[in-house]
């Protein structure tokens, strides 16, 4: 009760300081119920005067309320389903930015994580370079066993970060069942699902380990991509309040000028852009959240090098289907694929017409066929589909909505590069490509021996279960419970209905591997 009383007060401030910088008027009265337009009109009576066009509003409040809220801003970014594309934008503005912490500081953290005087670890450990809410950055200089000295990023975590962000989140966890108490309809939008997901990442962020594991992941994945790479981790220098990287030197993509002056060609440093993060999605399943300009550099070979890896995606096979289909749907104007790819994957509710669905798909798909392509942007595509599927009582998918907000980024920085990029040409070789390889013969197949698998595990399962089995019944024989004759028969009945459940897995299995072997 006690604790439920504080949270109420801050959540009390939250609202306060939300009033105060103007921050509610991105809120549409419109939808909102009655109760709610009268709790709005009376927040927005507490505006401060002077707040002129309402411009950066929502970040301002939420840098005024501290490091968490910046952060939890920066997520709700990737989330213009619950704010709106206005309030997107704005946050998208939102600066991670605070003033550096002592270098002393930083150096006993570095020292209590690895229990060794920082002389020991490093030739040389610079002063921070650049700070955030939650660590900062330091240049430093390591020397291999052979004489061989190299530099190195060392991000150091920031002392008491985690206490503050678990303060807050839980008045975050409050707010969102309020909003859900007072507003039901709110549900579709998940905004419980919502905070719990920030927690989550900041929890992976709150720990380096994680966020190393994360980039020797997409190291991995991407090893055979000649026109991308991923700085590797010093594991040996890593620990949960230390992540030591290799220091990258290259461009920042913050424009074409100095990407030609330094002899490489901003257009395909831009088709690079969208594709190695479409292959992340489609391909591997895992990509780069956070794919902004100050996120990515282009190495001395023209390749192009992401940092950063506290925010990453992740997509299962439903959705890397999903996504491929629609855009080359899109592509190839097949609405009514577009359409069944929804329903297959559950997302749209069976009752619901699909050449209904096809129908409200065309309005956004003819449209941009009418346009020269490099005037059509793929994510706004995406969104407007979005906004659509909310018509169809589509639930918000979360995963879904973190990759179209991470294409509206990426489609920014290739089109700052290229201002002519054709994003659906650059896109097509990768969705072709990975679904000739997933729904093609060779996908067939392997989705064949797949199935083959899993029955042979559980045909292999079936004499330790019957053991099991026996164990039991054993045990209750010997408990003189008198029914053993029963349960024996039922052992019995038992093992005879596995035996035809195998046979029937086996069938299954053939004809699996007979719709495979169709394709070819």
């Amino acid at each position: 009760m006690i604790g439920a009383a504080i949270n109420l007060v801050r959540g009390v401030r939250v609202g306060f300081v939300l009033a105060r910088e103007g921050a509610l008027a991105f809120a549409d009265p419109s939808e909102l119920p009655a109760h709610l337009r009268l709790a709005l009109r009376i927040g927005r009576s507490f505006e401060r005067p002077g707040l002129g066009d309402g411009a950066g509003r929502l970040s301002a409040a939420l840098t005024r309320l501290g490091p968490s809220y910046v952060k939890f801003g920066q997520f709700l970014a990737t989330r213009p389903d619950i704010v709106g594309m206005a309030a997107a934008a704005d946050l998208e503005k939102l600066q991670d930015r605070v003033p550096p912490f002592p270098q002393a500081t930083a150096v006993r953290v570095v020292e209590a994580a690895f229990g060794k005087p920082i002389g020991s670890l490093f030739v040389s450990f610079s002063e921070p370079i650049a700070a955030a809410s939650i660590a900062q950055v330091h240049k430093a200089v390591v020397q291999d066993a052979d004489g061989t000295q190299r530099t190195l990023a060392v991000k150091v975590m920031r002392p008491g970060v985690r206490d503050g962000f678990k303060r807050d989140l839980e008045v975050m966890r409050f707010m969102a069942g309020v909003v859900h108490a007072l507003s039901p309809q709110a549900e579709r939008l998940r905004p419980r699902e919502v905070v719990e997901i920030l927690a989550r990442s900041v929890l992976m962020e709150m720990d380096f380990r994680l966020e190393a594991a994360a980039a020797s992941e997409l190291a991995q994945n991407t090893a055979g991509d000649e026109d991308f790479r991923v700085p590797r981790p010093e594991w040996e220098l890593t620990a949960r309040d230390v992540l030591s990287s290799e220091w990258i030197d290259g461009i920042k993509l913050h424009g074409p000028a100095a990407i030609i002056a330094a002899g490489h060609d901003p257009r395909a440093v831009g088709r690079a852009v969208i594709q190695s993060f479409l292959r992340q999605a489609i391909r591997d399943g895992f990509f780069h959240a956070d794919m902004h300009q100050g996120n990515l550099f282009v190495d001395a070979q023209g390749r192009l090098v992401a940092v950063d890896f506290g925010i990453m995606g992740r997509l299962g096979s439903n959705e890397r289907r999903f996504l491929a289909e629609i855009l080359l749907g899109f592509i190839t104007r097949d609405y009514r694929r577009v359409a069944k790819v929804h329903f297959e994957a559950g997302y749209v509710p069976a009752h619901h017409s699909v050449d209904d669905f096809a129908q409200a798909i065309r309005a956004i798909g003819e449209p941009i066929h009418q346009r020269r392509a490099d005037e059509i942007s793929m994510a706004k595509v995406l969104t407007l589909l979005f906004d659509i599927t909310a018509l169809f009582d589509m639930s918000t998918r979360t995963e879904l909505v973190m990759l179209q907000k991470t294409m509206v980024v990426v489609e920014g920085v290739a089109r700052s590069l290229d201002p002519q990029l054709d994003m659906w040409t650059t896109a097509e070789p990768v969705v072709r490509s990975w679904i000739a390889h997933n729904l093609g013969p060779i996908g067939r197949f392997q989705s064949g021996a797949e199935a083959l698998r899993v029955v042979s595990d559980v045909v292999a399962d079936i004499p330790d279960l019957a053991q099991r089995l026996r164990r039991v019944l054993v045990r209750l024989d010997e408990a003189g419970t008198g029914d053993a004759k029963r349960l024996e028969r039922f052992a019995r009945n038992e093992r005879l209905r596995a035996v035809w459940s195998t046979l029937a897995l086996w069938g299954i299995a053939i004809g699996a591997l007979t719709l495979a072997f169709r394709g070819f």
